[in-house]
């Protein structure tokens, strides 16, 4: 069954699996029901108050639906991947109520995110060695939050998790990743303030081997606006992994702030320029109505989103899941 078929029988009631199965499901579909309020209202609210004025589908249709997604935080290319797909669709269909132009739409919106991808959120693990998982991105995002509750996560699943304060430049950050790791019971390898964070993280790969730690976790600067010094910052960093893990980072995850909408896309790009970036992580999203963006990020860049923050604790920081976001956006549509 496909995506936007187990949302449809989410909507209808003919499944109750999804919301009573289980209750930690449950207690998931929860949080994405709050921490998506905001964006569901703008989203939402703007395609019913433009559908309700819904006469015919003809050219001007279509350019203000264009509109529409926009001013949702969508993104331009996203949108018009959106509507070029919905000409066609609409027509095979015969789609001619307001109902059926939004099951259309839904289901277009599913399948551009979906790309018949599984089990996008799951982070790698590796066998045999430590899983290195390295994070990036600007400062003011949330990334040291962002680690200590990955951290969490990890060790509440069983694993045996190290920090990396590798951020040696930002006034504070190497403190402020210390109270996480005692916060969350996880030791943290730290340098000096100013100093070598390649040397920083050498130590913590020497550590996370020698003791058998199953998953390290490296904080990095988040300085974009030289990017020359970052680059030459993370490649150094890169050739240490890798001089030391043949593989190099299983992951490197970019965080970016939901609240600065198409911003962040602009970031993800900016970042990727530089490095390999294996997934996103898109915090305080229950701040903001611009969740939309996620969309665009998506199509556009083709880097799965890995988490989002939905709120302010520890445990609102969720695997994304595409049927539950999804759902989260369009259930006041239908």
């Amino acid at each position: 069954m496909g995506l936007f078929d187990r949302i449809k029988r989410a909507f209808t009631g003919e499944d109750e699996v999804i919301k009573h199965e289980e209750k930690k499901e449950s207690i998931v579909i929860e949080k994405y029901d709050k921490g998506m309020e905001k964006t569901r209202r703008s989203f939402s609210d703007r395609l019913n108050e433009f559908l309700a004025d819904f006469r015919e589908i003809d050219e001007d249709f279509f350019e203000d639906l264009e509109e529409t997604f926009i001013s949702s935080d969508v993104g331009f290319e996203m949108t018009l991947a959106i509507t070029d797909a919905l000409r066609d669709e609409v027509r095979l269909k015969n789609a001619t109520t307001s109902g059926q132009v939004k099951e259309v739409i839904i289901e277009k919106m599913v399948d551009i995110y979906e790309k018949g991808e599984d089990n996008l959120s799951v982070l790698k693990k590796a066998e045999g060695r430590p899983t290195v998982l390295m994070f990036v991105g600007v400062n003011g995002v949330g990334k040291t939050t962002t680690i200590g509750k990955i951290a969490w996560r990890l060790k509440q699943e069983g694993n045996k998790v190290l920090l990396a304060a590798g951020d040696t430049f930002r006034a504070g950050a190497i403190q402020q990743l210390e109270v996480w790791g005692e916060r969350v019971g996880v030791p943290v390898v730290a340098g000096k303030e100013g100093g070598d964070p390649s040397s920083v993280v050498f130590d913590a790969i020497k550590k996370a081997k020698e003791e058998n730690f199953d998953y390290l976790l490296i904080d990095t600067a988040g300085r974009l606006q030289n990017k020359v010094n970052l680059m030459k910052e993370l490649e150094k960093m890169n050739r240490i992994i890798s001089r030391e893990i043949e593989t190099g980072a299983d992951e490197t995850l970019l965080v970016l702030d939901a609240t600065t909408g198409q911003n962040a896309l602009v970031q993800a790009k900016q970042f990727g320029e530089t490095i390999d970036i294996t997934g996103l992580i898109l915090t305080k999203l229950d701040g903001t109505a611009k969740g939309g963006v996620i969309l665009s990020i998506r199509h556009e860049l083709n880097i799965p989103v890995k988490f989002i923050g939905l709120g302010e604790q520890m445990d609102d920081l969720q695997p994304f899941e595409p049927e539950q976001f999804i759902y989260g956006l369009v259930k006041d549509m239908l």
